[in-house]
């Protein structure tokens, strides 16, 4: 059981429908939060196992590359969560494998949407809801919690997936570069960094793989439930691996 509270307080998780998003979804809400979740389809949407749930806000057909669409999701979710949003994690993206001389510019432009574009903007749409605090009230600012990748510390890790390598390690600079602009709104940007983590679909794609070694998406689902708590009091531009034994 958690020993984080969310009691009153808003989030989105966006790749709320995926294995990670639903996991984080799923813990904010057994400590107290409400949520919106934008899916990108109604079939994505369906696939979500907490649609229904009276403190889920679940929402189809958000395109999170486009910026007139974010907005007005994350006016939405703030309206929904009373007002404001306190935290704001960042599970959508993108994976793609290919050798460079089958990475081409619409490849390398599909990951860099996917991954870093849907970040920047949801990253700017959540500051503009992370508004002050009510008086007397201890949370005051908000947190971002975004997804990176091993590859995005470890390039060299990366071969033969150089796009999704870039458009990770954009994700990180965006957090790191963020968590410094907004510090003194008491904003904290934080990025997990997973390994290969141990999902139906990746045990699918690597059946000899070591699994055990993976690390669990509920795993990496409380890092970022610390990360995005008012437990988290000072951990800011941070990069945290979430590796495993991996």
């Amino acid at each position: 059981m958690t020993t984080m509270t969310f009691d009153g307080l808003g989030a989105v998780v966006t790749g709320g429908a995926g294995s990670l998003g639903s996991a984080v979804v799923r813990r904010l809400l057994e400590a107290g939060a409400r949520v919106a979740v934008p899916a990108f389809s109604d079939e994505e949407a369906a696939r979500f196992p907490l649609r229904g749930h009276d403190r889920v806000l679940l929402r189809p057909d958000v395109d999170l590359t486009d910026e007139a669409q974010v907005d007005s999701f994350f006016a939405g979710a703030a309206e929904f969560c009373g007002g404001r949003l306190w935290a704001s994690v960042h599970c959508a993206g993108g994976f793609a494998m290919a050798p460079i001389a089958d990475t081409g510019a619409r490849a390398f432009d599909a990951m860099m949407r996917a991954n870093a574009l849907s970040c920047l903007l949801s990253c700017r749409a959540a500051v503009a809801h992370m508004h002050p605090a009510p008086p007397g009230s201890p949370h005051e600012g908000g947190r971002i919690v975004n997804v990176a990748a091993r590859p995005a510390l470890a390039p060299h890790e990366g071969k033969g997936m150089i796009a999704y390598t870039a458009s990770k390690a954009a994700v990180a600079a965006i957090t790191q570069a963020l968590a410094e602009e907004v510090k003194n709104e008491r904003i904290w940007v934080n990025a997990v960094v997973p390994s290969i983590m141990d999902t139906p679909a990746n045990r699918m794609a690597m059946p000899k793989a070591d699994h055990q070694s993976w690390p669990g998406v509920d795993q990496v689902a409380r890092t970022i439930e610390f990360l995005a708590s008012p437990s988290n009091h000072v951990t800011r531009g941070a990069l945290v691996p979430v590796y495993g034994v991996t």
